[in-house]
């Protein structure tokens, strides 16, 4: 697979030159820190085995807020930022088939609106779940906790 070295935004990374000959290509958003398999390759086999079209991957971001399950009054259980709350998330982080062309309709497609909610109902979107490090880069709360992170040694 060849490695874009282009900055590509949108539904112009389908232009067929760039993807002239390639059966799967890579894409992310860019604003997700993880560690995931840089190499890609256990997403990239997902892919392969599941046979569809696109291939996003799901994570469960860490929590902001502590968590409560309450009884009536009563406070059953409390966690203090868990991971995520049982749902899983777009992580932001693709294997696309060039196929993925025939759902965006023109450069203003949304990817996260009508391609990857029509992806969904046709059952070609497979979801490779994550277990490991995701944290989003969105804001400057995101960044400073980031750099805490890395400045305190923990972020191998």
């Amino acid at each position: 697979m060849q490695k874009l070295q282009t900055k590509i935004d949108g539904p112009a990374l389908l232009a067929p030159a760039v993807l002239e000959g390639e059966t799967e290509f890579c894409f992310t958003y860019g604003d997700g820190v993880t560690d995931l398999d840089l190499d890609m390759n256990a997403l990239l086999d997902f892919h392969r085995e599941h046979g569809r079209i696109a291939t996003v991957t799901a994570v469960q971001p860490p929590g902001r807020f502590g968590a409560m399950e309450i009884d009536g009054a009563l406070v059953e259980t409390f966690e203090e930022k868990p991971r995520g709350d049982g749902g899983w998330m777009n992580g932001g982080f693709f294997v696309l088939s060039p196929d993925v062309a025939r759902y965006l309709t023109g450069d203003d497609t949304v990817w996260e609106q009508e391609p990857l909610r029509l992806l969904a109902r046709e059952r070609e979107l497979a979801c490779f779940r994550h277990d490991g490090f995701w944290h989003a880069m969105d804001t400057l709360r995101d960044r400073n906790d980031l750099q805490r992170l890395w400045d305190s040694g923990d972020a191998a």
